[in-house]
């Protein structure tokens, strides 16, 4: 633990923390870091004065995400909504703090109101949805996390489309048989 109370992050922690807070919708390598930052923080708000204020706090609390600090990055999301209680992004992305702090209640009760102000559209509620849907994979509510997945793919999340894929049971035996072939082969047994 470093002296602010966060452990350090790895390359791997970092990747994770992308993978959460942009679910495939964003390809680092076509976009900057800052671009990609500002993709997560987008809603349909019109933006007056407390909506600039609440985006630069989502944005810095991303960042203190990724550094590790969790705790700080809720306090900045939390700061956000009250300055800006109708921005969507602000909901979802302390959502996925919660989540990070295992608090999964919290999480689920952000990510419905982020889905509710972005109206079920744009980036906003295809990041909210795909959260969910994995939030209810882990909850073995399977029925409401292919609902949301599939929201979330209709949004164009990639992320979505794949776990829906892994979540077929036909694909599922599909990959399953795929392996024992390739486990046979890599043995020598043809």
């Amino acid at each position: 633990m470093s002296s602010n109370g966060c452990s350090s992050i790895t390359p791997n922690d970092k990747e994770v923390l992308k993978q959460i807070f942009s679910n495939g919708l964003v390809n680092d390598d076509e976009l900057d870091a800052t671009a990609n930052i500002e993709n997560q923080v987008q809603d349909d708000v019109v933006e007056n004065e407390n909506e600039v204020q609440a985006k630069a706090l989502e944005v810095q609390a991303i960042h203190e995400a990724e550094k590790g600090d969790s705790t700080t990055a809720l306090v900045l999301c939390s700061q956000a909504i009250t300055l800006a209680p109708n921005r969507a992004s602000a909901y979802n992305n302390r959502a996925q703090v919660l989540r990070l702090k295992g608090d999964i209640e919290g999480a689920m009760s952000d990510l419905s109101k982020a889905i509710d102000l972005s109206h079920e559209r744009g980036p906003v509620a295809c990041q909210a949805f795909t959260q969910r849907g994995l939030i209810r994979i882990r909850n073995d509510e399977k029925e409401l996390a292919r609902e949301d997945l599939q929201k979330a793919s209709d949004l164009g999340s990639n992320f979505a489309k794949q776990v829906l894929a892994a979540m077929n049971p036909y694909a599922a035996l599909c990959n399953q048989m795929l392996g024992e072939i390739m486990q046979k082969l890599q043995k020598g047994e043809a």
